[in-house]
């Protein structure tokens, strides 16, 4: 069994990053699924936009939506539902033999908007429908105005990606707009028990930060560790949701655990292992969504064990040097945050400029 299989065995769910048309009609995804571990797949436009660009097997589709009339917004639409239904049907078996606990495919709300809370919720709700399985979670980015995104997507039945968060302070905001929207249909007699949610915080990107302040204050001890640090601070707060009296009030109502998924887990800088987040993030109701090369790497050469848990005192040790040398980690998350939203935007901007291109 292939380690990112056996990371199932300490209930962590390895995730691919990545989609394409030519994955799924190959058999390829069926494949990575049954050999390679895998339990689900995200999607977003920079993973579109490289296929479209790059490759010719949205040709006879582009043909087709030109053909039609479409805009290029229009024609990604239809490329993103497409190639995300076709995948969520086939992680529907793993779905349903789960009974819902894997097996899901994401589709990102437009980035443009993550700052307009109704025209997210608009949106989220227009892909829901078209994409039209149990198993699509929409992403939404944990802006501010994304919180009440949230929580109306949740209390109207729609399972959410939270993504782009960065701070444990935000992710405490994630939890709660969860637990909100939750309520809101408890009180109105709805069911929550097909809600699904992950809450993607995103790892490395806050190491490729942090380690440039680090540099200039000539510290190299705290390089490459707070990344993982961050992260088993936010795990903490996850298994405390977990025993408040709140959260077992709503799962006793049916309600399933929005798991932390660790985001951007491949190795930016070549000094550091190509598994550095992976290996320390593994315990039970994670989820760990890995580019192809590192998803790669860790089923090569990676070792599994529980560690999510493990080090947690020397993991705030770090978190508390870090503020002591004069490095506001909630200040570099917050630029990360709008970082990533305009990175997400132009990746957008990229891929219909790309449609147009080969239309």
């Amino acid at each position: 069994m292939k380690p990112a299989a056996k990371l199932n065995e300490f209930g962590q769910s390895a995730w691919l990053d990545l989609i394409g048309r030519k994955l799924i009609e190959s058999g390829e995804l069926k494949r990575m699924v049954d050999e390679d571990g895998v339990r689900g797949v995200t999607a977003n436009p920079a993973i579109f936009e490289k296929a479209i660009a790059e490759t010719k097997e949205y040709d006879a589709a582009l043909s087709k939506l030109v053909a039609q009339g479409k805009s290029a917004l229009q024609i990604y639409e239809a490329l993103a539902v497409a190639d995300v239904r076709d995948a969520c049907d086939v992680f529907r078996p793993m779905f349903d033999q789960w009974k819902g606990g894997d097996g899901f495919v994401s589709l990102e709300v437009s980035p443009t908007i993550a700052l307009d809370t109704a025209a997210t919720v608009e949106e989220a709700k227009r892909f829901w429908a078209a994409v039209d399985r149990p198993n699509i979670l929409i992403k939404i980015p944990a802006s501010a105005e994304g919180m009440s995104a949230i929580r109306q997507a949740t209390a109207a039945g729609i399972s959410v990606n939270i993504t782009l968060i960065f701070s444990v302070k935000v992710y405490a905001q994630v939890i709660e707009a969860y637990l909100g929207g939750l309520e809101e249909r408890v009180a109105k007699g709805l069911a929550i028990s097909q809600i699904h949610s992950v809450a993607s915080f995103f790892v490395s990107r806050v190491d490729s930060a942090v380690d440039k302040l680090l540099e200039a204050k000539g510290n190299k001890e705290l390089q490459g560790k707070i990344a993982n640090a961050n992260a088993k601070e936010a795990y903490q707060l996850f298994l405390q949701t977990l025993s408040s009296p709140r959260w077992k009030a709503l799962e006793a109502k049916g309600a399933t655990r929005q798991r932390p998924l660790w985001a951007s887990t491949g190795t930016k800088n070549k000094a550091y292992s190509d598994v550095l987040y992976v290996e320390p993030l593994i315990g039970r109701d994670t989820v760990n969504t890995l580019p192809l090369a590192t998803l790669q790497a860790f089923n090569d050469h990676g070792k599994v064990a529980e560690t999510v848990t493990q080090g947690v005192p020397e993991a705030r040790a770090q978190l508390r040097k870090l503020g002591e040398l004069g490095i506001d980690l909630e200040q570099v998350c917050t630029k990360l945050t709008e970082e990533g939203l305009a990175l997400f935007s132009k990746a957008l901007e990229n891929l219909l400029k790309a449609i147009e291109k080969n239309t």
